[in-house]
């Protein structure tokens, strides 16, 4: 149960027993490796680009991703430790569904987004850069935006949307945050942390960990977001401070599955190349070291999302993650609601045409947009 809390919180998953679950262990031939190569978001996004941002210290310049050139917006906001990048393959689905305009935004410290005072992490702060980006996005009069989190960015996006940081807000969709279970996991979310690899000796490495651990449970999705998740940075894979590190044990365990000498010469010969070059990959964001900010991120969360003023979809794992004040809600009819089973806390990494299904019969249903020519619901 305790694991099962800290799933609320941040966008991270705890490791779960016998690697794959939930089917994501793909069946393949003998002899044939997965691939865990990573995939470019221009796959997914038609544009990337930097929006500046000013501030009291100077200029803020956030990383967006974006598709689509009419319709509403769907502003979406990843989780902690995420980047905009988890967002790729479920852009591409919701665009295949309805007319609309997908803004995926690095949040403040996360992927490549690059602010003056990274270290403030306040649920304050975040829900102001998201009015800011927005203003510099559109001027005064912004098209209508529906506003999109999960996790974290879940938090943020309520706290954006009770503050009027989004003047033409349409509607409100939170993905797996609950205050409820999130404030009781905060306790023993520093163990958690501490229990995941401090580094990765290659991108692939960092997606392969992903998927076997269970943090994402698309491959697919994996390929593309997990890059926004770490970065390379220079340090010898044998020096002390990388001791915590993966990269063995999964290759170790490649080799068992699969037999094929040429490949494990080929294997070996490529982990000789990244020693050489010193370099290996770490988390861009230390995640302990956001701990102050944990609790006003969601305290008080339950009701600040049902007084909202817009219809509210909140999208969940499992009926289990429901505290008392949403129970009473969604009882009262003030909120959407639907549970996606057999995902892990990654819903929208997980099963991105579901959570698009339900976001696009949602905004259909209140007008928002109309499903696209030709598109069989």
């Amino acid at each position: 149960m305790e694991k099962q809390l800290h799933l609320n919180l941040l966008s991270s998953r705890p490791p779960m027993a016998g690697g794959f679950q939930s089917g994501s262990k793909m069946k393949m031939g003998p002899g044939r490796k997965r691939d865990f190569s990573p995939l470019p978001w221009s796959q997914y996004f038609e544009t990337m680009e930097d929006v500046e941002v000013e501030n009291e210290n100077g200029k803020d310049i956030f990383r967006i991703y974006c598709s689509g050139s009419h319709g509403p917006v769907l502003l979406l906001l990843h989780g902690g430790g995420h980047s905009a990048l988890s967002w790729a393959v479920f852009t591409a689905v919701i665009y295949s569904r309805i007319n609309c305009r997908v803004v995926a935004l690095d949040l403040r410290a996360h992927g490549d987004t690059k602010v003056k005072n990274p270290d403030d992490l306040s649920a304050d702060t975040m829900a102001k850069d998201i009015g800011k980006v927005v203003e510099a996005l559109y001027g005064e009069n912004p098209p209508p935006i529906m506003i999109i989190g999960h996790s974290m960015g879940g938090a943020i996006a309520v706290h954006a949307a009770a503050a009027n940081h989004i003047p033409s807000l349409l509607g409100l969709c939170v993905i797996d945050v609950v205050e409820g279970t999130a404030m009781d996991a905060l306790n023993s979310m520093q163990n958690f942390l501490r229990s995941r690899p401090k580094t990765f000796k290659s991108l692939e490495n960092a997606i392969e960990w992903s998927v076997k651990s269970g943090q994402i449970r698309n491959m697919e999705s994996a390929r593309v977001s997990m890059g926004g998740q770490v970065k390379k940075c220079e340090e010898s894979t044998s020096s002390p401070g990388v001791s915590n590190s993966i990269g063995e044990g999964i290759i170790e365990e490649e080799e068992e599955e699969e037999v094929e000498e040429e490949s494990n010469k080929k294997r070996m010969k490529e982990d000789d190349q990244e020693i050489k070059k010193e370099t290996v990959f770490t988390w861009r964001v230390e995640l302990s070291k956001t701990e102050k900010y944990w609790e006003g991120w969601f305290r008080g969360l339950s009701a600040l999302f049902l007084t909202c003023p817009v219809p509210k979809l909140l999208l969940l794992a499992g009926v289990d993650r429901l505290d008392k004040d949403l129970t009473i809600g969604q009882m009262q009819g003030k909120f959407q609601m639907q549970v996606l089973p057999q995902c892990g806390h990654a819903v929208h990494e997980d099963a991105p045409e579901k959570v698009a299904d339900a976001l696009a019969t949602f905004m259909v249903r209140h007008k928002f947009t109309e499903f696209k020519e030709g598109y069989l619901c």
